[in-house]
């Protein structure tokens, strides 16, 4: 584009000089003839400037002379005539003599006794082009800018992107490999060293996903093998003794192990579905009538007192919102000495539903650590030695599905779980 704009403005100004040039010698030309025709007898051959032509016609407009090749004969350059009011006057016209090309002609009144005679002198219209020879030096110097600098672009490009291509196989090299290691960051300030320290992140992210997945596998794995383990450990140990065994004793026993494996099972799915984000029906829910329903539905030990205001609705799944708001009651009620406190308010464009008992509270070391799954505390382990620490990770996982949070918030006394929830929130994952 520049080389383009460049040789269009040396065109242009080319084709006006040689344009303003060609046009002056012809005006020069005329003046010298109407000089010398005032002086001496009209010649039948005219020489001029080289590239003007030139033509002398009398008062009956005829051509009496002309330069070498415009024989009076001839017809005339052009057929206007100066007004009587100007000496000259100029236009642009197609030669019939030279029917090729266009050619700009001046025409000049000359006084005669007999009459005014007229002198034209023409030259040829300098084309956009201005001459074959310029257009070429413009095109071939254009072209060679154009490889120089596609060739400078390539070598830069290539330059740049040699570190990406150290990134890649670095990456590659993880991939098919092993885990923990980290590409290369450049020492350069720029969107290279960025790209790296973004696959960093991107691989941190991973190996601790790798690293809870692990983990929560292990976890999975001993919490399923005990009730199994002790199930198996009771019939074995019946069936050795099959005479001396209290059979529905053993059968309730075995029963509790069952349950508590269900209870395990039935967790693990709930998660799987909040990890597939497989969502039922979104519908607008008034937090304040939920938390009322299911007050009123459930048995609880505990004295569950409500602070709900009016109209604080959220767009979500009832049946999860149900389930989060179960899963803290549940453990409220685990952990409280007599009472649980639910509050329903709104804080701008935000739901929040608070629940708070009078138990002996978390301690702020240990406030991420019960929202991980399988996670208990030994309080915890001691109040309900069947439990299977995924209620709380399943109430948080709720709570991000919806757009919102599921924190440990300080109070006065025991622990408080707030939940907040965008009430313009979409209702589904990704919102």
């Amino acid at each position: 584009m520049i080389c383009a704009i460049v040789t269009t403005l040396i065109l242009v100004e080319a084709r006006g000089s040689e344009t303003d040039s060609s046009r002056g010698e012809a005006t020069a030309a005329a003046l010298r003839l109407s000089y010398a025709l005032r002086r001496e007898p009209v010649p039948r051959r005219i020489d001029g400037t080289p590239g003007v032509m030139l033509q002398v016609m009398d008062e009956d407009r005829r051509v009496i002379a002309g330069t070498p090749g415009r024989a009076p004969a001839l017809r005339p350059l052009a057929r206007f005539v100066p007004s009587q009011t100007r000496v000259y006057s100029s236009r642009k016209v197609c030669s019939p003599v030279r029917r090729d090309r266009c050619l700009w002609v001046i025409g000049f009144r000359v006084f005669k006794p007999g009459g005014d005679w007229l002198i034209y002198a023409a030259v040829p219209i300098v084309p956009w082009y201005v001459s074959p020879g310029l257009i070429m030096f413009l095109a071939s110097v254009s072209l060679l800018v154009i490889l120089l600098g596609c060739l400078r672009a390539w070598a830069t490009v290539d330059q740049t992107l040699a570190p990406v291509d150290a990134i890649r196989t670095e990456l590659a090299e993880i991939t098919a490999y092993r885990s923990g290691r980290r590409v290369t960051v450049p020492e350069s300030r720029d969107e290279i060293r960025r790209l790296a320290e973004a696959a960093n992140a991107t691989l941190d992210r991973l190996d601790s996903a790798l690293e809870r997945q692990r983990s929560f596998t292990s976890d999975a794995s001993h919490d399923l093998r005990s009730p199994i383990a002790a199930a198996r450990a009771q019939i074995e140990e019946a069936l050795l003794y099959p005479d001396d065994v209290d059979w529905p004793r053993t059968a309730r026993s075995v029963l509790q192990s069952l349950e508590r494996l269900q209870a395990i099972v039935t967790d693990l799915l709930q998660l799987a579905r909040l990890d597939a984000a497989a969502w039922q029906e979104v519908e607008t829910i008034d937090l304040g009538a939920l938390v009322t329903i299911e007050v009123a539905r459930s048995e609880r030990t505990k004295r569950i007192v409500p602070h709900l205001q009016e109209g604080v609705t959220v767009r979500g799944d009832r049946l999860r919102l149900v389930r989060l708001l179960t899963n803290l009651l549940d453990n409220a009620e685990r952990h409280a000495e007599s009472r649980v406190d639910i509050t329903v308010a709104r804080e701008g464009d935000t739901a929040v539903l608070e629940v708070v008992d009078d138990g002996a509270g978390v301690a702020e070391k240990d406030r991420d650590l019960v929202f991980q799954r399988f996670a208990r505390l030994e309080d915890s382990k001691a109040r309900d030695p069947g439990g299977t620490g995924l209620g709380l990770p399943i109430a948080r996982e709720i709570a991000r599905l919806h757009g919102g949070s599921l924190t440990i918030e300080d109070s006065e006394r025991g622990a408080r779980f707030v939940l907040r929830i965008p009430r313009n929130h979409g209702g589904g994952p990704g919102g």
